[in-house]
């Protein structure tokens, strides 16, 4: 199980301060994103998440400096969330340096059309932000009818060719025994946001099939660190 540092991005700045040092007092504190995500790829990151708070907000991309800027100091793959609610923005997110791109679930989820653009721009780099959570489903005002169980609405979003799904939890601790059925019940690759914040919690997703948890706070506020995260994670499996 990957362990990927995320990135909150607000005005061209991370929204958090990060200091590596603080613990001993050696190192100068950061909000550069680029910096936060050269420090987290040097310790082995497979990949970095950043999240365009201001794009979220706009409904379109506003940090696309920051995306180039961090593309230029890490070999690794850039996943963007925030700002994406199309095929043109994925493009333009493309063009500044993203490699993978989050829509949110909201601007697919009841139309395949835009769906469908979006990943035949994407692709298999495609991936669909959700809070499995079944009283956030319920709260979406669905147009066709019923609101869907998160493994029928998984189902039919992998079925049209959705290949990775974020799953967030606005601060709520995962369900562990949810994440495994729906990992069991997908032929997709998911990662789960939010809601993790120490070793412990990574430990708990042991089994549950998942291939990755997004860190973003538990790391730069120093509660949790990488190197202790990774070996967590690979005793989750």
């Amino acid at each position: 199980m990957q362990v990927i540092p995320s990135i909150d991005v607000a005005e061209g700045r991370s929204r958090l301060v990060f200091w590596p040092g603080a613990a001993t007092g050696t190192g100068t504190p950061t909000d550069r994103p680029e910096r936060i995500a050269r420090h987290f790829f040097e310790l082995g990151a497979p990949a970095i998440h950043l999240v365009d708070l201001d794009g979220a907000r706009a409904g379109r991309p506003a940090a696309l400096d920051v995306v180039g800027r961090v593309a230029a100091e890490v070999a690794a793959p850039l996943q963007v969330a925030g700002g994406a609610d199309g095929a043109d923005q994925i493009r333009l997110l493309f063009a500044a340096g993203a490699t993978r791109v989050v829509m949110p679930l909201l601007a697919v989820a009841e139309d395949p059309g835009v769906l469908r653009a979006c990943l035949d721009v994407a692709g298999s780099w495609l991936a669909v932000g959700l809070d499995p959570r079944p009283d956030r489903l319920r709260e979406y005002r669905w147009r066709q009818g019923a609101p869907p169980t998160v493994t029928e609405l998984v189902a039919r979003l992998a079925g049209a060719g959705v290949q990775r799904f974020v799953l967030s939890h606005a601060g709520a601790e995962p369900d562990p025994a949810l994440l495994a059925s729906l990992t069991a019940a997908a032929d997709a690759e998911f990662l789960v946001a939010g809601g993790v914040t120490s070793l412990e919690g990574i430990r708990r997703l042991a089994g549950t099939g998942v291939a990755g948890v997004i860190l973003g706070e538990a790391l730069l506020s120093g509660r949790v660190e990488y190197p202790a995260a990774v070996e967590a994670a690979s005793a989750a499996g």
